[in-house]
């Protein structure tokens, strides 16, 4: 089986409960690893301000209120049951076109979900007018997003050396410092080392750690509840919450920030959509991950209530809670379960990194895919050592947990506070629910989100300007990318070729036209390249077949195997030049090099079979530079449409062609050559005409395939501002100088490959 068409089969079919549960089971090592690591330092965060013990604990039982209806409101109501219903489908790329929201995954099943509401129609309507409003969402989605990427270097080091604070109970107190931070160094350096082998062998096979995890804090927390204080359940009372803040005034409400902490790893749900499905999240957490964390904040509660150590920060934590002869095997697990929870939160930003930077919004990186078989696992080298260093530096630099605390606590809440607004849009746009269901929605999550981002930006000088100077640096940077990359494109469409003149050349296009198909990159998706005239100027030989090839991803996680591709002529038929659209999501697996170009050709194939040269089947004008395009799918998506076969011959290239030939494709060598044939269905019957071009076209593969790729040089144009030349010629120039080149969907051979370099000014 294809194994694009597999992955995609496998998400979309129905689940039996059998696989839901496996799913349950091993989101448990990926996705829930770093919130269920929170007991370890939620209550030594929150009692890290000033507060005065009180013989009836009101301040304790006010702390477990909130984490209770913290983990309630957040986790459960808002991410599991509304915020996991979300789909993403929402465009702002260049090249979007109108054939893409026929995409089956861009369609909404709006049947189900009531009238369509005439304020969304509005609302999309003046989104769409008004440019200084998608700015807006889009720099609001990249704050958001650039506070994931810096929770990436918080949530380790707050993980792991909590873990290993666990110490301290064992060592004199004047020097546990000096061994935290050394084995916390060293377990992170392993921990980021080790990124390469991918999260299916870390995380999947760290899944019955987390569990084994889950289940000792449940345990714990029991033991406490029932040997220290049975009542302490009724400190659930959102009542002690009132009191907590009134009580402790100042202290408590700066202590929310540590409050807070108890959902750290919320975000993680739906980061990791692509490798599970919404239902085994949903019971993972339902079933164990939520009821695990309540009793072990309980038992913590209860023990603290019986144990006046508040005023002894030394003594404050996860640590002093568990039985002194269960510590050290505790100890061993907990940083164990930290290393998962510190993988889940890398790999999310792996996963994050790569969305944006498929849709435009960050610098191209290398992306390895570390498995064969399981879709979505990614390692991103040059990343994964800047987290390291950077997580490295915070370890180093704070040395404790409440300022990690602090600076990990507001990039948390940050994220949810912008995951609310744009839920909102969400809501009404999507869901096409009323406008009074969002209001209430962002009136009740975000009052919430608020109060916690109050307490949590009041430290700002205690640790929390870590994830804002972060934040800042990475949101720089995906700015200067985007707006060059927007640039970049502006200037290719508004110097495309015309057609008349094209269709002026015939269709020899004025030069001689030789074997072999011709593969010219463009991110165009209409038109024809300015860089498209400078071959024709400049090259006396040209190949029989020539093919616009755009590779672009769209505002969705996968595109169907039967829709990867958009084919369509480029002036009449006799011309033989196809523009060629291929589609991915942003979380789709690119093919390599030689099963690309198959399901290429074979598409092209299909396309001209079909006979349809635009989506309603008629003719369209050649004249018209915005050609109709007719969706077609890869080679194992159309099993009753045209099907190639390819054999290797060995022969000596250098023989047949000419020396124009020569100049285009590769030296002198002995190489494989194709043998290609289409098997074509004896039904429908096709045209004559259709057989000499189906012909054309496999005796142009045959003779191989040249890569002709633009290497463009942006600089702002004269009288342009200080800001655009310093943004464009510097900042957007040192950016491309210094990520990877453009990754097309196939490795292109060095030996096919024609580069022609253009300066833009923008």
């Amino acid at each position: 089986m294809d194994r694009e068409t597999g992955v995609y089969q496998n998400l979309v079919k129905k689940e039996s409960w059998r696989t839901v549960l496996t799913l349950a089971y091993q989101s448990l090592g990926v996705v829930y690893g770093d919130l269920s690591t929170s007991p370890l330092y939620v209550y030594k965060s929150t009692f890290a301000e000033d507060i005065e013990h009180s013989e009836t604990n009101e301040e304790i039982f006010g702390a477990l209120s909130f984490i209770f209806w913290t983990l309630t409101l957040v986790p459960l109501l808002k991410y599991v049951f509304i915020v996991l219903r979300a789909d993403d489908n929402v465009n702002s790329l260049p090249n979007g076109q109108l054939a893409d929201e026929e995409l089956s995954e861009y369609k909404k099943d709006v049947s189900s979900l009531g009238p369509k509401s005439s304020f969304g129609s509005k609302l999309k309507s003046t989104l769409e007018s008004y440019r200084v409003l998608q700015r807006f969402l889009l720099v609001l989605t990249l704050i958001g997003t650039c506070m994931v990427i810096g929770d990436g270097v918080l949530t380790p080091a707050l993980s792991v050396f909590s873990a290993v604070s666990g110490l301290e109970l064992s060592t004199a107190k004047e020097h546990h410092k000096y061994v935290e931070v050394p084995v916390a160094c060293i377990i992170l350096i392993g921990l980021f080392a080790l990124q390469h082998y991918g999260t299916h062998r870390v995380g999947f096979l760290f899944a019955p750690v987390v569990l084994i995890w889950l289940l000792c804090i449940s345990a714990i927390g029991l033991y406490n509840i029932f040997h220290w204080n049975p009542h302490v359940y009724q400190a659930l009372s959102p009542c002690y919450m009132y009191t907590f803040v009134k009580k402790t005034q100042k202290g408590g409400w700066m202590s929310l920030g540590g409050i807070l902490l108890c959902i750290t790893g919320s975000e993680a749900m739906f980061a990791d959509l692509g490798h599970f499905s919404q239902l085994s999240i949903k019971i993972a957490f339902t079933s164990l991950v939520y009821p695990s964390l309540i009793l072990a904040y309980m038992g913590q509660a209860a023990y603290l209530s019986q144990h006046h150590v508040l005023d002894n920060d030394y003594r404050i934590g996860f640590y002093v809670s568990v039985p002194e002869k269960l510590r050290w095997p505790v100890l061993v697990i907990a940083i164990l379960a930290a290393v998962v929870g510190s993988q889940a939160i890398i790999t999310g930003t792996f996963s994050i990194i790569k969305q944006c930077s498929a849709l435009g919004c960050f610098p191209r990186v290398k992306i390895v895919h570390t498995s064969s078989k399981i879709h979505g696992q990614i390692y991103i080298p040059e990343i994964n050592w800047i987290l390291m260093i950077l997580c490295l530096a915070v370890t180093i630099g704070f040395r404790d947990t409440k300022r990690m605390g602090n600076a990990s606590g507001l990039a948390v809440i940050t994220v949810m506070l912008v995951t609310t607004c744009l839920m909102s849009l969400v809501i009404v746009l999507c869901w096409q629910k009323s406008v009074f269901f969002a209001v209430c929605f962002v009136f009740f999550f975000g009052t919430i989100e608020a109060l916690y981002f109050s307490a949590s930006l009041i430290k700002f000088l205690e640790g929390a300007w870590v994830p804002i100077a972060l934040a800042f640096i990475f949101l720089i940077v995906m700015c200067v990318w985007h707006y060059g990359t927007l640039k970049k494109y502006e200037f290719d469409l508004q110097n495309k070729v015309s057609i008349n003149w094209l269709l002026s050349l015939g269709p020899s296009l004025g030069i001689v036209r030789v074997r072999g198909i011709g593969l010219i990159h463009t991110e165009l998706v209409s038109g024809i390249p300015a860089i498209f005239s400078h071959f024709v100027t400049n090259l006396p030989a040209f190949h029989q077949v020539l093919v616009f090839l755009c590779i672009k991803s769209v505002p969705v996680p996968h595109v169907r195997p039967e829709e990867r591709f958009l084919v369509g002529h480029i002036g009449p038929r006799q011309y033989r030049i196809y523009r060629c659209i291929v589609r991915y999501g942003y979380r789709d697996v690119h093919k390599d090099d030689m099963e690309f170009e198959k399901d290429l050709v074979c598409s092209i194939a299909e396309f001209i079979r079909s006979g349809s040269v635009g989506i309603n089947g008629a003719n369209e004008d050649p004249y018209k530079d915005d050609d109709k395009m007719t969706v077609v799918g890869t080679c194992s998506s159309h099993t009753e449409g045209i099907q190639m076969s390819e054999d290797d011959v060995i022969v000596n290239i250098d023989s047949p062609g000419t020396s124009e030939l020569r100049e285009i494709q590769s030296p002198t060598v002995i190489k494989p050559k194709k043998r290609v044939r289409f098997v074509v269905p004896e039904s429908p019957k096709i045209d004559r005409e259709a057989m000499k071009e189906l012909q054309e076209l496999m005796e142009a593969r045959e003779a191989g395939i040249a890569y002709i790729l633009g290497h463009s040089y942006v600089k702002a144009k004269q009288g342009s501002s200080a800001l655009k030349k310093l943004v464009i010629n510097y900042g957007y120039e040192f950016l491309r100088r210094n990520t990877r080149v453009p990754s097309y969907a196939l490795s292109v051979p060095h030996a096919s490959t024609l580069e022609v370099g253009m300066i833009y000014h923008v």
